[in-house]
C-alpha cells in the first residue's frame, strides 16, 4: 500500500500574474493588478466562488474557466476603473498592462492638447496642486553639480600645502 502524494501548486499563474498557491482565492485575486479586495469580494460573489479555497487547489482547467470569465465579467460600473472612457464613452475595466498602457495614452493625450496636468507632467511638475519648494523633488540633486573626486588632485594640493 503505498500512499499517493497530491503535488501542491506554489504558483498560480492568473491574467499574466504569479500568484502564490498558499493564498485564498479573493486575496490572490487582490494580487492580480487592477483587481482590489472589494472587486475581488464582488467577483467571488457574482460567480458563485469559495473565496475561502485556497489557490493550490484549484484545477488548471478551473484556472483557464476564471481567467476568461474574468475577461468577459460585467461588474457594477462604481467598481471599475474606466468610467465614461475618453475614447469611447462606456464604462469598462481594465487590468494587468492594460492599465499602464492607458495611463501613458492619457498623460500623452493631455500632453498633446497641452491642458494644465499635461504641461505638469512634461515638466516633471507635481500635478495636483502640491508645493513645490520641497517635497516633490524626490531622487533629483537640483541646483548642485555633483562631480567626482579626482584621486590625484587630493593628494597633490595636501603635498603643496
Amino acid at each position: 500500500m503505498e500512499k499517493t502524494q497530491t503535488v501542491v501548486k506554489q504558483y498560480v499563474r492568473i491574467l499574466s500574474t504569479d500568484i502564490p498557491g498558499a493564498y485564498s482565492l479573493k486575496r490572490g485575486l487582490a494580487q492580480i493588478r487592477g483587481i482590489s479586495i472589494n472587486l475581488a469580494n464582488a467577483i467571488c460573489v457574482r460567480l458563485n466562488l469559495d473565496s475561502s479555497k485556497l489557490l493550490h487547489s484549484h484545477s488548471d482547467a478551473e484556472v483557464k474557466e476564471l481567467e476568461i470569465k474574468l475577461k468577459t465579467m460585467k461588474v457594477d460600473s462604481w467598481l471599475m476603473n474606466r468610467q465614461n472612457d475618453y475614447d469611447t464613452g462606456v464604462d469598462r475595466h481594465v487590468l494587468t498592462t492594460d492599465i499602464m498602457f492607458q495611463r501613458d495614452l492619457d498623460i500623452k493625450r493631455m500632453q498633446k492638447i497641452k491642458s494644465y496636468k499635461g504641461v505638469r507632467h512634461a515638466m516633471g511638475q507635481p500635478v495636483r496642486g502640491q508645493r513645490t519648494k520641497a517635497h516633490f523633488r524626490k531622487g533629483r540633486a537640483l541646483g548642485v553639480q555633483k562631480t567626482k573626486a579626482v584621486p590625484g588632485k587630493a593628494a597633490a594640493s595636501a603635498k603643496k600645502a
